[in-house]
């Protein structure tokens, strides 16, 4: 195999690993993905080596050696799946190696995401509805001022991730947002229990995929990606709680 041929496709595997940690999956994941393009590629044994932050990959016993930055981290499902499908379609043969990278490059260029109107709309549903399974009460009355307050956080913290790329910034000014909002509402006699509007409209602010990757990365041995995840996590959820807490000892 010529070396122009063996570096295409460790290129080629830098890419799809590199989507797929910004988008979100488990190391694990990424590492099969990766050695499975190499090895339907033509190369026996590849190594692999992911973190958070950047990867690598190189061929066993031979100079050849890629690595890459990761300079996201969001959380992008479908992305996921895509490079999961296209990898699926070069072993079977169904593309070829030049056309996997190219599908690979389209999906980290022009993957849609979902419009801002409807993330906030979702957001506003699940702030009601997880209201009342949090609360554990069936708390009618607020199920309107936790959507608004949900709705109106997350609109916050897309505007905030809009103008900035300091993390957890978004999760501090949002989940303010939230209190502010849940006291303006009680205050006003259109809300009843403060502390259930709060639970549900902070729930879309909530990392739970990344709580749940860590957990799974530490499961499976990566215990460098687990950890940094996981204190990615805890980072977000004292972001929220500073937040709250602010909007309680200004206004309460």
């Amino acid at each position: 195999m010529k070396i122009a041929q063996k570096n295409k496709i460790l290129e080629t595997c830098l890419i799809a690993g590199r989507i797929m940690i910004e988008s979100g999956s488990e190391m694990y994941r990424v590492e099969d993905t990766m050695n499975r393009i190499a090895y339907n590629a033509g190369i026996q044994k590849s190594v692999v080596f992911t973190t958070p932050t950047g990867l690598f990959i190189g061929i066993e016993n031979q100079p050849y050696v890629q690595l890459g930055a990761v300079a996201v981290r969001t959380i992008n499902l479908e992305k996921v799946e895509n490079v999961n499908t296209a990898s699926r379609q070069f072993a079977t043969k169904e593309i070829t190696l030049d056309q996997l990278m190219l599908r690979l490059k389209q999906i980290d260029q022009d993957t849609a995401h979902f419009p801002l109107w409807l993330q906030i709309t979702a957001a506003a549903v699940i702030s009601a509805f997880l209201m009342i399974i949090f609360s554990g009460e069936y708390d009618w009355l607020d199920i309107i001022p936790s959507a608004v307050a949900g709705a109106l956080g997350y609109a916050a913290f897309a505007a905030v991730n809009r103008v900035t790329t300091i993390r957890f910034i978004g999760e501090f000014l949002s989940a303010t947002v939230i209190g502010i909002v849940a006291y303006l509402l009680t205050r006003r006699h259109l809300g009843v229990d403060i502390d259930n509007i709060i639970i549900g409209a902070v729930m879309p602010l909530v990392p739970g995929v990344a709580i749940t990757n860590s957990i799974r990365d530490l499961l499976a041995g990566h215990l460098l990606s687990g950890m940094v995840r996981g204190m990615e996590a805890i980072l977000s959820a004292f972001a929220i709680g500073t937040g709250i807490a602010l909007v309680f000892r200004f206004f309460m």
